[in-house]
């Protein structure tokens, strides 16, 4: 019988594994429906977010998709992780396929695999759960008792490395899209399936929304550049389009977020304040793929802040965004929430802040509840040219004026993230972040008067993304970058009067080849991703498990016979002629308006910021039939409850009043 448990046969194997309690569900606002809801009509989706349970369970994407779904009479979502290896390997050995967390029923007995690609290092994992699944590797094997395995997330604006593998992918936002595929997945069921997998798939394809890669022929240039990518069959579009939700108000999800029974990255509930974001960095994508900026008004931040809290009992809540500090109204936002939360075990915290963006204000009205966590900060180059390259705009002096602001209110640690390998950097550029780190120091013992300051410098490596200015760039080699981040790390223990004080965390170059190698790869990368896999690759996005030679090794097998290599994807720049593999995936942004911007960063010429200023014509506006949705709406978070302490308070001033 299709979609019974597995759990009878998994039970057993669950005590000869580490942390057991991530593959037995039961969360606090989980979802189990009944299989055959609405008959043979009911659509069934599985989702996946394609790593270890503790990374996935958090994550917003997932978690608004399968509440979005739940909430439908015909649907049915139901979620499912990576596994570790040595669960794996009992599964396999016992004969348990890929499960569900909630109802433990086999993912192969769903319509629809959803995976969310917010990263390309989790596509080894996907092969491993298709394969557990009993699903065929390769789209092309599976039939009509197979589920159409659908990719989304950030990484599927470029989906061509992964283009064997999936059936079809969606870019952009999903709440909308999914409803729409269900949509035409339950016509096509009570349609009697006709034309069987290839009519469902060729139905998707035209909706012009989503991209089906057999309906996509690929030809190739002597020198291994791409020609051209062109439809296979009538009535499919050149171009598919992203999805866009205008008016995030209308989508308050999740309503009822997720509370893991295992521990999670992330133990707090969070409210998206806004999506998109165009300060115009050129180095990020998630900026550019999720223009334009739309925000949620204050009212509707606080009323699903206040139903989150009611559902989860989490004491922390996280006002997530690209740069949450940008919101038109943070200050009554965060001001509104400390009011209304004051004297509970409620914290706030703002995940990604601005340096330019930052006041100390804000700051206080964060630990308003006693908590104060380290600040983070991402001036993201060290030097002041760097940074006019990358577009980040922020100044020395910004940074300088920032940190002593907060370690002037009582702040004794600070973290500063930057990356090594940007276009046309230099050593003197990197070397620029240690003098930093230690003006940052200094300043901090001088305004507080205090010399147990602390400042952790983070840096990773840059990897140029599909659909910003920097696609055409090349990328730093492994060992340069190595090279450079070791001159940082003895610029900044050579001076004994700062290096205890400074901390320093990297990663070494590898992984970020690997990335880049998927990153901006075409469909001749999928054989790399299959061999490695086949070689025992998995959770590459974890260094205790990630293997460079592995991937170097398997690529240095298979892409000899197609006349392309690893530096061929990575450190080879592209001129503006070349057909990149992704092209045919419409962000929005016009190709010209990129270009126009990598030659910009060229001449370290800045760009403002089109929210505040005469629009730039990037093109996302006109062509997604969008715009920029942004306050003041001059609400505020009335009618206010007062919990708490707080509500003591105000009853004292009541009492007062009556008595005058």
């Amino acid at each position: 019988m299709p979609g019974q448990s597995v759990f009878p046969a998994l039970e057993p194997l669950l005590e000869q594994v580490s942390k057991p309690i991530q593959y037995v569900g039961g969360e606090l606002n989980s979802t189990v429906k009944p299989w055959d809801l609405a008959g043979d009509h009911t659509v069934r989706w599985s989702l996946m977010y394609p790593d270890a349970y503790e990374v996935g369970v958090p994550n917003q994407g997932v978690m608004i998709l399968y509440e979005v779904l739940n909430e439908r009479d015909d649907a049915l979502a139901e979620r499912t992780y990576a596994v570790w290896p040595d669960l794996e390997a009992l599964m396999r050995e016992h004969g348990v396929p890929q499960f569900t967390v909630d109802a433990h029923r086999p993912v192969g007995d769903f319509d629809v695999l959803g995976l969310s690609f917010s990263t390309e290092l989790g596509y080894t994992n996907m092969l491993t759960a298709l394969d557990l699944a009993g699903i065929p590797l390769h789209a092309a094997d599976r039939d009509d008792s197979h589920p159409v395995v659908v990719a989304g997330g950030h990484a599927a604006f470029n989906p061509e490395p992964v283009a064997d593998f999936v059936d079809c992918a969606v870019v952009g936002d999903g709440e909308e899209a999914v409803l729409a595929i269900t949509d035409i997945i339950g016509d096509w069921k009570r349609e009697g399936r006709p034309g069987g997998r290839h009519e469902l798939l060729l139905r998707l394809a035209r909706t012009g929304g989503v991209y089906v890669p057999r309906f996509y022929d690929v030809t190739y240039l002597p020198d291994g550049r791409i020609q051209r990518v062109a439809p296979n069959t009538a009535g499919v579009p050149w171009r598919v389009s992203k999805h866009t939700v205008m008016d995030l108000d209308a989508w308050p999800y999740p309503k009822q977020p997720l509370v893991p029974l295992a521990e999670s990255v992330h133990e707090r509930m969070s409210v998206e304040i806004f999506r998109g974001c165009t300060r115009g960095c050129r180095f990020c994508q998630a900026g550019m793929i999720t223009r334009p900026v739309r925000e949620r008004s204050i009212t509707g931040i606080g009323e699903m802040v206040e139903r989150g809290l009611a559902a989860t009992g989490f004491e922390e809540v996280g006002l997530l965004s690209l740069s949450s500090a940008d919101h038109s109204e943070i200050a009554d936002v965060t001001k509104g929430l400390a009011d209304r939360y004051e004297g509970t075990n409620t914290g706030l915290s703002l995940p990604s802040t601005r340096v330019d963006a930052f006041n100390i204000d804000l700051a206080n009205e964060l630990t308003r509840n006693g908590r104060r966590s380290g600040l983070t900060f991402a001036p993201e180059g060290g030097s002041e040219r760097i940074r006019k390259v990358i577009n980040k705009m922020v100044s020395e002096e910004d940074l300088i004026r920032t940190v002593s602001a907060a370690y002037g209110a009582g702040w004794r640690q600070v973290k500063l993230y930057f990356m090594c390998g940007l276009p046309t950097e230099t050593d003197e550029d990197v070397l620029q972040i240690a003098e930093l780190a230690k003006k940052v120091i200094e300043t901090g013992r001088e305004v507080s008067g205090r010399r147990d300051i602390r400042c952790t410098v983070s840096i990773g490596g840059f990897v140029p993304k599909p659909h910003t200015p920097f696609q055409w760039a090349a990328q730093l080699g492994a060992e340069e970058t190595d090279a450079r981040l070791d001159k940082l790390r003895q610029a900044i223990r050579s001076d004994r009067r700062y290096g205890s004080s400074i901390g320093f965390r990297y990663h070494d170059g590898k992984p970020g080849i690997v990335e880049g190698l998927l990153s901006r790869g075409d469909r001749r990368v999928g054989r790399v991703i299959e061999a490695v896999w086949r070689d025992g690759g998995r959770f590459d996005g974890w260094s205790e498990h990630f293997s460079y030679e592995r991937w170097m090794e398997a690529a240095g097998r298979v892409l000899p016979e197609v006349g392309v290599d690893v530096a061929w994807y990575t450190t080879r720049e592209r001129e503006e002629a070349e057909v990149l593999p992704w092209d045919h995936i419409d962000s929005g942004l016009d190709k010209e308006w990129l270009w126009q911007d990598w030659l910009d960063s060229l001449d370290e010429t800045e760009v403002e910021d089109c929210r505040w200023t005469p629009c730039f014509d990037c093109g996302v506006c006109p062509q997604m039939n969008t715009e920029i949705e942004i306050g003041p709406t001059g609400k505020t978070l009335l009618p206010l409850t007062v919990l708490g302490a707080g509500r003591e308070r105000m009853a004292e001033a009541g009492a007062g009043h009556t008595h005058a």
